[in-house]
């Protein structure tokens, strides 16, 4: 069986509520809140939830660009949860991002070759010639051209924008790649590019992915495993097949129940979800889900549900079961 690369052990990411005068904290906005789970090597581990359920947040958290307020990172059996400086810098070339946003996550004022070339300078893996000439083969391995290394970002495509970004993330040899909502900008057609593309390489350098992003479709296509947040927690986490045909929480049926289905003769029942997604400021006691879940119980307002495993490989947090 595979080794974890990374594990997330009861992660929280805490944001302080301040008011009056010296900025007292009154209370926290509770981004995400004791979420664990796994992603063995040159696997991919898919995300899924509505906006504003830390799915973005969890990402940044896990490569650190955001400090968590409790839990354990463990990347490669070293824990990183509190590295910093040089010690965070070091490790931090094994893990990379690819952004939502194609445009806004690449220097408009710097030319495509580089901007892959600059980690490999920053991080003096390489001389700027060497970097530039890794930077044209990473350029021909996303799809585009040699001679593309001297084009600026505005000269490109949205999709070939995020080609550019994974070149970026591939410069420095990753071993994890956190994608966020890495193909929602983009038009259908050149997202299954995108999609492929990300498949290819995970098989030519045994990459593992985060993938994270609101397509049911999406993650389903390119994942192995998937975990549904809801409220800055993970609610059920489970093989793709089975979290598909045979899901658990109540909120992720309501969430498979609204993605449309192009297979023949496929009759799914809508299930419309009631009241307000609650404010992560001000969550509910007891299971998060519980003041819009249709088979709620008294224990649900009052006592938080685990997120244990129901059947091999299928984990869910319910009082239901």
């Amino acid at each position: 069986m595979s080794e974890p690369l990374l594990e997330v052990s009861r992660l929280k990411k805490y944001y302080p509520i301040t008011a009056g005068l010296f900025r007292k904290t009154v209370g926290h906005v509770k981004a995400v809140d004791d979420v664990s789970f796994d992603i063995m090597k040159g696997e991919t581990l898919g995300i899924v939830g509505e906006s504003g359920c830390g799915k973005s947040t969890l990402g940044r958290t896990v490569m650190r660009v955001l400090d968590p307020t409790e839990g354990k990172i463990m990347f490669d059996n070293e824990e990183i949860t509190q590295y910093e400086g040089s010690r965070l810098r070091s490790i931090r070339k094994n893990f990379q991002m690819v952004f939502q946003d194609p445009y806004a996550s690449l220097n408009t004022k710097m030319r495509v070759g580089d901007i892959i070339a600059e980690p490999l300078t920053v991080n003096k893996m390489m001389s700027r010639q060497a970097a530039q000439d890794m930077a044209r083969q990473l350029l021909e391995r996303v799809g585009l051209r040699m001679e593309d290394a001297a084009r600026y970002p505005h000269e490109f495509s949205g999709g070939q924008r995020q080609r550019v970004g994974i070149a970026r993330s591939l410069a420095l040899s990753p071993k994890l790649i956190v994608a966020d909502e890495a193909v929602s900008a983009l038009d259908v057609s050149i997202q299954a590019q995108i999609l492929n593309l990300l498949w290819e390489l995970q098989q030519e350098f045994g990459l593992a992915y985060l993938f994270i992003s609101h397509n049911l479709a999406v993650v389903r296509h390119i994942s192995k495993r998937v975990g549904v947040m809801y409220l800055g927690q993970m609610v059920e986490l489970a093989d793709k097949s089975q979290l598909f045909s045979n899901p658990l929480h109540p909120y992720t049926k309501a969430l498979l129940s609204s993605a449309p289905s192009i297979e023949r003769g496929a009759v799914r029942e809508k299930i419309i979800l009631q009241g307000e997604l609650p404010s992560p400021s001000n969550p509910p006691l007891g299971c998060p889900f519980h003041s819009r879940c249709p088979k709620a119980m008294d224990r649900c307002r009052s006592e938080r549900p685990a997120l244990a495993e129901l059947y091999e490989g299928h984990s869910v947090a319910c009082h239901l079961y």
